[in-house]
């Protein structure tokens, strides 16, 4: 549905008051790409059904697509037959669950995100040489159970610049920060500028943890956003980047923005009065479900999207190693 390439077709006069435009880079990051083939290769190779530790990634068309194929999504791993499959998700898992996976003798593929696995290494680094780790992210998250669960003796969660009073530390010359890889790039900042304000010897971590991403989605809405009457995100309510972006589009300019699963949750009467829509996803939504609320607008009227460029993505991330290893041994027997 979208016109990135092409010759735009002649516009009504409707049409012609009228603006989509359609955010790039948008929708699916390397580290989901990575996670969703994971499974799907898991299930061609083992058969199913698949185990899944929560929700590979989080929206729920990708989670139910492959429960139509044969995974089980559980919550925890006793809910998975000992010596099965289970894959762990992209937003990763402490070294607690690691190890009652090999306590109850799983099949583990672990699907985290490289990126998320990074901020694990930072975190183990910090507390190896006995820094006090100030984790910024949302509490309840996996991404921060995962993360915190690396050296929980020394990770303590900062939620935003209003939790920084509330901070004990032993040594105020040995803290450092790191953050949950898919929050807001500004306000990130403003919690790390109010943590510095009170700690300002603060060590930074040696590379930016909110992942690329991340980051061009919310440049990328930052462009499509002023004065635009509407901006429609794409995402599921519990994807945390998702869920910025709709913030973020305010924040730039936008006079509404709303965030959908998918075109069905469009209401009507968003659209009264609208003339320019701008239309992003978040990292884990496939692309189907951005040209359902593109055709939902070209049926009301609005003309063909016209794609707003502002970063080019070619990072692939390779599968995880287990799985590779399985992949050879199957490619090699099958020759």
């Amino acid at each position: 549905m979208s016109t990135d390439l092409g010759v735009p077709s002649v516009l009504s006069p409707d049409e012609a008051d009228k603006a989509v435009r359609l955010a790039a880079p948008r929708g699916y990051c390397a580290g989901v790409d990575r996670a969703v083939i994971t499974v799907e290769k898991a299930l061609d190779l083992y058969g199913a059904p698949v185990y899944v530790r929560k929700q590979i990634v989080h929206n729920k068309h990708v989670v139910a697509d492959l429960e139509s194929r044969g995974a089980i999504f559980v919550e925890e791993l006793d809910e998975v037959p000992a010596g099965e499959t289970v894959v762990f998700s992209a937003h990763g898992v402490s070294p607690a669950v690691h190890a009652e996976a090999a306590e109850r003798s799983l099949k583990t593929i672990d699907a985290t995100c490289p990126l998320v696995t990074k901020v694990h290494h930072e975190a183990v680094r910090f507390a190896n040489e006995d820094y006090d780790i100030l984790l910024i992210g949302h509490a309840g998250h996996e991404e921060v159970e995962g993360t915190a669960g690396e050296a929980p003796d020394h990770i303590q969660l900062v939620e935003g610049p209003w939790d920084v009073d509330k901070i004990v530390v032993r040594d105020p010359k040995r803290v450092a920060w790191l953050s949950q890889t898919t929050l807001s790039v500004d306000e990130t900042l403003t919690t790390v500028a109010a943590i510095r304000e009170r700690f300002p010897d603060l060590l930074d971590p040696p590379s930016d943890d909110i992942c690329y991403a991340t980051q061009n989605r919310q440049l990328a809405v930052k462009e499509i956003s002023p004065g635009t009457d509407l901006v429609i995100v794409v995402g599921s309510a519990n994807s945390s980047n998702s869920v910025r972006l709709a913030e973020v589009a305010l924040e730039a300019g936008a006079k509404a923005a709303y965030r959908v699963d998918d075109a069905t949750e469009i209401e009507e009467s968003w659209l009264d009065g609208v003339a320019t829509v701008s239309v992003t996803s978040g990292a884990s939504v496939p692309e189907e479900l951005v040209d359902g609320v593109l055709a939902f607008l070209k049926d009301r009227g609005f003309p063909d999207a016209q794609a707003v460029h502002t970063a080019e993505e070619s990072l692939i991330f390779a599968l995880p190693p287990e799985l590779r290893k399985d992949l050879r041994a199957a490619e090699k027997a099958a020759r």
